[in-house]
């Protein structure tokens, strides 16, 4: 029954996602359908919904407008591909990598994004249009504080389509859906390099949109019932269930977070809840299938507008004035880079490697060196912190020979770590340069994997 209230919530969205990709509905809707099916028994997480969501739609729009649905179908099924190998490979610990910044400023991005892609509905829109948005909103907005037994998005839909077809009201529908049931096929696209060229890199961002969001959705679901679960596996099963969604003509999609914490809070635990979410939906699809194509627009475009609010992290901007100065801008370039591109991968690959960049310096300005003078002249430094390729210069820096003037010195690195190649060879050109101006010097207090290292490259200081 939890699968069976997630799958309500789910089928209004799903539609809207389908006009944002720019593609029929019932390739949303059977996608959405045959990957709650497989992922049930191939996910990694009990319990999450996935469908087609609103952020792969983003990534696939460009693609489908520049190629059609064929390449799209391509598309998906080597991002599927590319998903599964990403799973096998267990790199699903990658995502550990993306900070808590990036993956605000990725959920802020794709509400911006949601939001835009709403704006070709209102140009040139006429007065019925724009009002049946209004009351799409006030609908979806009202119903909860009086009632949270159907979900407001679909009692939207079915007064905002009442309303249109009683005051016969001039708005752009949803339109006929196919007779059949989806069947297997190959996507009809030329087996070439230029193929493979086009779709690459759509594929690639799919996939990693996909994977992230995912990945998300599973974190959020371990915290709401205090389980763990395989965030390698899901990756896989995530890759198999766009496979099979593709090879049946359906876009490729990934986790749902509204729908998963749906189906969590109302008792959903097992592979049960997510599989009878698959199966409702192809049940409620052949049902309502000559309502759902009479559904209007503007309804859909209400629900898309809330979803990029409630989507928003409007925190995250009362945040900037009190989180680091670095952290607010990983967040405000994730942001920037996505909207600027269209690309949620391109936002999320800049956010990381700013991150990458901003703690590497963090780290860096930690070593310190104290200098003092011992017993019988002899100078003593203390090296504290982390040796690597970014703070490196700073631990050559800190011996000027014109101050030593050939006297003894003492290193003291019992409080430090070398990292790498980099930082050897700036211990190793100390000690050199040091020695050439007639200095006796002594390193001491190596811990082992630093001595280990050293000895390695072959570059230990005599």
């Amino acid at each position: 029954m939890a699968g069976a209230v997630a799958t309500f919530a789910l089928i209004p969205e799903v539609i809207a996602f389908s006009f944002v990709a720019g593609v029929d509905p019932a390739v949303g809707l059977f996608a959405s359908f045959i990957i709650g099916i497989v992922i049930a028994f191939t996910g990694g997480r009990p319990a999450m919904v996935s469908a087609a969501a609103g952020s792969v739609a983003l990534v696939a729009a460009p693609l489908v407008h520049a190629h059609g649905l064929p390449y799209l179908l391509a598309a998906g099924v080597l991002a599927g591909a590319m998903q599964i190998v990403f799973g096998l490979l267990r790199l699903g610990v990658l995502m550990r990598f993306v900070s808590t910044s990036v993956r605000t400023g990725f959920v802020n991005a794709l509400a911006i994004l949601i939001f835009a892609a709403q704006m070709p509905h209102f140009v040139g829109a006429n007065t019925a249009t724009w009002a049946m948005v209004g009351l799409g909103l006030a609908i979806i907005y009202l119903l909860p504080r009086i009632t949270i037994a159907v979900p407001s998005p679909l009692v939207c839909i079915v007064v905002v389509t009442l309303v249109g077809q009683w005051l016969g009201l001039p708005l752009k529908t949803v339109g006929q859906l196919p007779s059949a049931l989806p069947v297997f096929a190959f996507p009809s696209v030329p087996l070439t390099l230029e193929t493979l060229r086009i779709i690459a890199l759509p594929a690639f961002a799919i996939a990693m949109v996909g994977l992230l969001e995912s990945m998300m959705t599973a974190s959020v679901v371990d915290d709401l019932t205090d389980t763990p679960s395989s965030k390698n596996r899901e990756c896989s099963g995530l890759g198999v269930a766009n496979v099979a969604a593709s090879f049946f003509g359906g876009i490729a999609g990934c986790g749902m977070i509204g729908q998963t914490v749906s189906n969590v809070r109302y008792g959903g635990r097992g592979r049960l809840s997510t599989l009878f979410a698959g199966a409702f939906l192809l049940i409620l699809m052949v049902l309502l299938k000559p309502w759902v194509s009479q559904v209007p627009v503007a309804a859909l475009v209400a629900i898309m507008v809330m979803v990029s609010a409630s989507t928003f992290d409007w925190g995250s901007l009362r945040a900037l004035v009190r989180h680091p100065r670095m952290s607010s801008a990983v967040m405000l370039a994730t942001v920037a880079v996505t909207v600027a591109t269209d690309n949620l991968a391109a936002g999320v690959a800049t956010g990381v490697m700013l991150s990458g960049v901003f703690f590497t310096f963090k780290v860096a300005r930690l070593l310190h060196v104290h200098a003092e003078t011992g017993e019988g002249g002899t100078r003593v430094y203390r090296v504290t912190g982390q040796v690597f390729f970014a703070s490196a210069d700073m631990l050559v820096d800190a011996f000027d020979v014109r101050e030593i003037d050939g006297a003894p010195v003492h290193i003291d690195v019992s409080q430090a770590h070398f990292w790498d190649l980099t930082a050897v060879a700036a211990l190793n050109k100390v000690v050199e340069r040091l020695r050439k101006h007639g200095s006796l010097v002594e390193v001491a207090g190596l811990n082992q994997a630093s001595r280990d290292l050293i000895l390695r490259l072959d570059a230990a200081p005599q």
